[in-house]
């Protein structure tokens, strides 16, 4: 039987994809990967279709994490280095933080089989 999980990074035209056994072991290679990457990003204002697009509005790199049960969750990391966990695919829903976390342990909690 092939791994459970994939993490799927995708920054400006790239994609990785690596599979992992354990939940415990995606999530840990895709904060590793996310935050190694966001510490690389220089704010800059983009162009898109004649308009200008403030770094805080621009998806830098998307980090995503798939998964038994239908898991489909990951995390945006803006332009400006700001950060959002989100679950969803087609139809993306934001993780609101509770007290205390950070963007990656929202994630851990949403990702968790038990929601916790």
């Amino acid at each position: 039987m092939g791994s459970a999980y994939r993490v799927v990074v995708r920054r400006r035209g790239k994609t990785e994809k690596t599979r992992h056994d354990t939940l415990e072991g995606a999530l840990d290679a895709l904060q590793a990967r996310l935050q190694e990457l966001a510490n690389r990003q220089r704010p800059h204002v983009e162009r898109a279709f004649l308009r200008e697009v403030e770094p805080g509005d621009q998806v830098a790199v998307r980090g995503e994490l798939r998964g038994p049960r239908g898991l489909n969750a990951g995390i945006d990391v803006r332009g400006d280095g700001s950060a959002e966990a989100f679950t969803g695919r087609l139809s993306r829903q934001v993780v609101p933080r509770e007290a205390g976390e950070d963007v990656y342990a929202a994630l851990r909690r949403v990702a968790a089989p038990d929601g916790r």
